[in-house]
């Protein structure tokens, strides 16, 4: 897949080739109000500053507008995200003319000096871990640049919120001349703190369920995991069984600006058919930290803040030019284990599960769940106002929306062993040995119907019309056989716990399950994991086998499967 492109160099700095700013007037805010102005280039900086304005809720004095700052390549998206915000822009033109009384940035690119009004910067990541030699000066970290932060040797910026004291000496060290500089800790790592109780609900919205939760976190450009490993997601997935882990990707939104929603599917299409989920890029990509098992980065930010919040972490960072020496993230990846191929998933888990990642992240991140109370008062203190006695605590992020497909076809290797059959599931062209496919019926095409042993169907759910026709569960089970010969089972999933199966060798049986039920807890087993589980214990046993109990297991869950010959209420069970 091609990598994001990296911004050209024109990105830097062209004040003296930049017009003169208009002529400023006085602002004019109904009321006696304070105006704000949020001042962003792209949408990974607007998704930051959303994560600071809770700081002005329930304050009537205070108005928010946002303007976007001409120069990125990646303001597309921005517009897109700000749109659907629902907030009030300013065109750049009339914000360089009009005084405000704060202007907030998380990025110190572009033509900021020219807004007039007391200026606050914040970062736009963690730890201050990347040099892009294409944006200014070369090895000096993004975001500590003097290029950006000064103009005509002078700093714009009125205010600097750091989130870590390590922070201020190194932005000492590579920009002397820079304004006050204040620790206030990360807004957006007190979020994820706060959501760490909503870990079970963000679990079940993507559908993990007892399932391992791997994470592939990728930053943009030619460095970042997906342009350099672009088939890792899919790789992973044709080697992980699928009902023992689940895997889930999130770029950085310059990646998704660059590509486009409709070129980042295209080319994840074999890994989105086998499961991946793909998180959008707001505000998903923090709910699925909090869900994952594991976390494998490459020099992104986002691995410091998995490792804030104790997951295993897995570096995936193949050197280069971008990752700061003896920055949080380059601590972090020395302390971890590297995943060189999809491989050696195994082995770098059982490692990371041993090691503790929250030392580096802790010279990330001071201050945990107090940065919006700290950046609360030095703001109010800009805009001359005094803060709202009302308490102000960051947000928990909301579950995703985003609904991974269900794979409808899979390789399947089985494991019978007397009335005990263990299920492995892989997609179709896994390098795993595999014993039979199975499919969904119809939805998995015309190849896989030809070649599956095992086909299923699940009954609908949606309301029927008035004028309603529908296949019988043994009506369906015997045209699929009588149709397909290649099929040996076929399996009409009535409930998640109930289904009607025929095989070849044995007439109708209705096969009930049990969850399998501990420490508080039910786990129920994927119906069709398991009627691939009964067509390998049927194909092993006596022609004659027509009931009894066996047990399955698929990946972490074991349940009893009972089977009897089948019930006329099943039989006649509408599809």
């Amino acid at each position: 897949m091609p990598h994001p492109a990296s911004p050209d160099s024109h990105d830097a700095p062209r004040r003296a080739l930049h017009p003169p700013a208009p002529r400023t007037r006085e602002r004019t805010v109904e009321g006696g109000q304070r105006s704000v102005l949020v001042a962003i280039r792209s949408a990974v900086a607007l998704h930051r500053l959303l994560d600071v304005l809770p700081v002005f809720d329930g304050d009537d004095r205070v108005r928010v507008r946002f303007t976007l700052v001409p120069g990125s390549r990646f303001d597309v998206d921005a517009l897109t995200a700000l749109d659907r915000t629902g907030a009030r822009t300013m065109p750049w033109q009339e914000a360089c003319g009009t005084r405000h009384d704060l202007v907030l940035s998380a990025s110190p690119k572009g033509d900021l000096h020219l807004l007039p009004g007391p200026r606050a910067l914040l970062p736009h990541g963690a730890g201050f871990g990347k040099a892009l030699s294409d944006e200014g000066s070369a090895e000096v970290p993004s975001g500590l640049d003097p290029a950006h932060l000064l103009t005509d040797g002078k700093p714009w910026a009125d205010l600097h919120a750091l989130a870590h004291e390590e922070q201020v000496l190194r932005l000492a060290r590579h920009c002397p001349e820079a304004g006050p500089a204040v620790v206030v800790g990360d807004p957006t790592a007190d979020r994820l703190l706060r959501s760490l109780p909503r870990r079970e609900e963000y679990r079940a919205a993507v559908g993990t369920g007892p399932r391992q939760l791997v994470v592939l976190t990728s930053t943009w450009g030619p460095e970042s995991l997906i342009a350099r490993r672009p088939g890792l997601p899919a790789d992973l997935l044709a080697l992980l069984p699928h009902d023992a882990f689940q895997v889930a990707l999130v770029l950085h939104p310059n990646a998704h600006s660059r590509t486009g929603s409709f070129d980042l599917t295209r080319w994840m299409a074999p890994a989105l058919r086998a499961g991946l989920v793909l998180a959008r890029p707001h505000e998903e990509w923090a709910a699925l930290l909090v869900a994952a098992d594991a976390v494998v980065t490459d020099h992104g930010s986002t691995g410091l803040y998995a490792a804030a919040l104790g997951r295993p972490v897995i570096g995936a960072y193949d050197g280069g030019h971008e990752l700061v020496p003896h920055s949080p993230m380059a601590r972090l990846l020395a302390a971890i284990p590297h995943l060189a191929t999809a491989r050696g998933l195994a082995a770098a888990l059982e490692t990371a599960r041993g090691t503790d990642p929250r030392g580096p992240a802790a010279h990330a991140f001071a201050h945990p769940g107090e940065s919006l109370a700290l950046l609360r008062g030095h703001l109010y203190r800009l805009l001359g106002l005094c803060p709202p006695a009302t308490r102000v605590d960051a947000p928990a992020f909301p579950p995703p929306t985003t609904a991974p497909r269900r794979p409808t076809a899979l390789a399947v290797r089985t494991e019978v062993s007397g009335d005990h059959v263990t299920v492995h599931r892989f997609p179709p062209d896994t390098p795993e040995p595999a014993h039979h496919l199975a499919a969904e019926h119809p939805t998995a095409g015309p190849g896989a119907l030809q070649s599956a042993a095992v086909l299923w169907r699940h009954a609908r759910t949606r309301p029927r019309s008035a004028h309603d026709s529908a296949w019988t569960a043994s009506g369906w089970t015997a045209s699929v056989l009588a149709e397909l010969p290649g099929c040996r089972t076929a399996a009409a999933i009535l409930t998640r716990e109930r289904y009607l199966l025929h095989h070849r060798g044995v007439g109708p049986l209705t096969v009930t399950t049990e969850p399998q039920r501990g420490q508080g807890r039910s786990h129920h087993a994927d119906p069709t994991a398991v009627v691939s589980a009964v067509h390998a214990w049927l194909a092993a046993g006596p022609p004659d086998r027509r009931a009894g109990t066996l047990l399955c297991d698929t990946g972490p869950v074991r349940v009893p499967v009972h089977l009897a010959p089948a019930e006329k209420g099943d039989l006649d069970y509408e599809l």
